[in-house]
């Protein structure tokens, strides 16, 4: 994913039904029980001629879903960072 480890959290902040713990490369709601915890590792930027993007691997773990949940979650997750009209 191309985009800052501060913009990733800002958005994620702002679309989130419950408040973040944001430490570290993991990423995990305050409240226990919700299910899901998300792992950001930093990746080489992505340099387009004088232009730089930061990148990170995003490792998204859901638990104690069925699958129509797990579905709902991720679509969720992809129209909230889909950039570029994609």
């Amino acid at each position: 994913m191309t985009i800052s480890r501060d913009a990733f959290l800002h958005s994620l902040r702002a679309r989130s039904r419950a408040p973040l713990h944001g430490g570290g490369s993991e990423i995990r709601p305050v409240e226990a029980g919700q299910g899901w915890r998300i792992v950001l590792e930093p990746l080489p930027d992505l340099c387009l001629g004088a232009i730089r993007l930061a990148r990170h691997r995003v490792a998204i773990h859901l638990a104690g879903r069925d699958e129509a949940a797990t579905r709902r979650f991720l679509e969720r997750f992809e129209l909230y960072y889909r950039r570029g009209g994609g």
